[in-house]
């Protein structure tokens, strides 16, 4: 039922991915499952969390895999949605695969307009002192239309090439959906008693002039603003972790670091785990959503993106991942990532709005993160 090959690349699991499957892969590893076992549901990810051991123990498989959705409050009704695959597969190493060339959308339409999103950052901004907020995070999306069915498997493939620090992820979605991405982000991974967390918050777009590049990466180091976004995240994350852990370890500051598309200050964060029986699922159900795709406080920040947003986010800005018999897994956030239907995709892009946040500038944000999508469909130079 599960299958380490471990002389098959990272980016070999990539290329046998086929819709319906299920794919989560680095550079260093990959793990492609496949079929599909059981399928479990729950919209309180608590609940979801403690009926998986159960069905792994029933069914004898190694693990399930899926989706948290972004909003996993009382009223909810969107549930995390994970499958506990026939075989999986794992593999190591990154060589190289051709880049496939995808079809072009026949109609391309931005929700809200760049205008209306640029609005509802000034009033995120003015609403965060009368509803006692520190931060929030305000996405808007891409809508893209297509003359053919969308070539899902040529996307996650070019997504794995094209972006080898990020997880590259896909997963399948109630009603025949695909939620497929390249995350920079992991929520968390838990191995053994360890536990890992990377939270990313605070960005800057990337530049082809080097000059210009460095730059921006300097800015974004120094920016007041970015460092009090980033700090609200990681006081999240510690005062989220420290209930299960035994020891944590938070380095002083963040660091700087790059995708193709965005810099981004991260900070690193390392736990014992004082419980062995807390699964990565029961981590990630605690943590999930942070502030870095939220805001803080967390119900009067989703409160506020369910107002000024013009769409549902369902599983845009979740978490997607996978959790083992042993309680070991990883979970990142579900981030830079579209949804497809059959003749159709949905791209989103977010940026976190604090009381120093310019419009031009997170719309500017916004535009830079679908670039890691648009990138993968050959459409990098899309207006958007």
């Amino acid at each position: 039922m599960s299958s380490p090959d471990p002389a098959i690349p990272a980016l070999d699991l990539a290329a046998r991915y086929q819709r319906g499957d299920f794919l989560f892969t680095t550079a260093e590893r990959a793990l492609l499952a496949q079929g599909t076992l059981r399928t479990v549901t729950e919209t309180d990810p608590r609940r979801l969390a403690a009926a998986i051991p159960g069905v792994l123990a029933e069914t004898g498989a190694p693990l399930a895999a899926g989706v948290l959705p972004f909003d996993t409050g009382p009223d909810t009704k969107v549930p995390g949605h994970l499958v506990v695959p026939r075989t999986v597969h794992r593999s190591s190493g990154a060589p190289s695969l051709p880049r496939a060339v995808l079809p072009a959308p026949v109609r391309v339409r931005a929700v809200p307009s760049p205008d209306r999103h640029m609005a509802a950052v000034r009033s995120a901004v003015a609403a965060l002192a009368s509803h006692d907020l520190r931060k929030a995070v305000l996405a808007r999306a891409l809508d893209l239309e297509f003359a053919a069915p969308v070539p899902a498997e040529s996307i996650v493939r070019n997504l794995a090439v094209g972006n080898p620090r990020h997880f590259t992820y896909a997963a399948e979605l109630p009603g025949g959906r695909s939620l497929v991405g390249a995350t920079p982000e992991l929520l968390l991974r838990r191995t053994g008693r360890t536990v890992f967390s990377s939270p990313h918050a605070g960005s800057m777009p990337r530049s082809a002039d080097p000059a210009t590049d460095r730059a921006n990466g300097e800015a974004l180091r120094t920016s007041r603003k970015d460092q009090l976004e980033h700090a609200v995240v990681i006081d999240y994350v510690v005062e989220a972790l420290r209930p299960f852990c035994r020891t944590l370890a938070v380095p002083a500051g963040p660091e700087l670091v790059t995708t193709p598309a965005i810099w981004h200050l991260r900070t690193p964060i390392t736990g014992e785990l004082a419980d062995p029986d807390i699964t990565a699922l029961d981590l990630a159900a605690a943590l999930h959503p942070t502030p870095a795709v939220c805001g803080t406080p967390t119900e009067g920040a989703r409160d506020l993106v369910q107002e000024l947003e013009p769409f549902d986010r369902d599983y845009y800005a979740g978490a997607v991942g996978w959790v083992d018999a042993a309680g070991d897994g990883e979970w990142a956030v579900a981030i830079r990532c579209a949804e497809i239907a059959s003749t159709s995709m949905r791209l989103y892009a977010g940026g976190g709005i604090v009381a120093a946040s310019d419009p031009r500038s997170e719309l500017d944000e916004t535009t830079a993160k679908f670039r890691t999508l648009l990138a993968a469909m050959g459409l990098a130079d899309l207006p958007v």
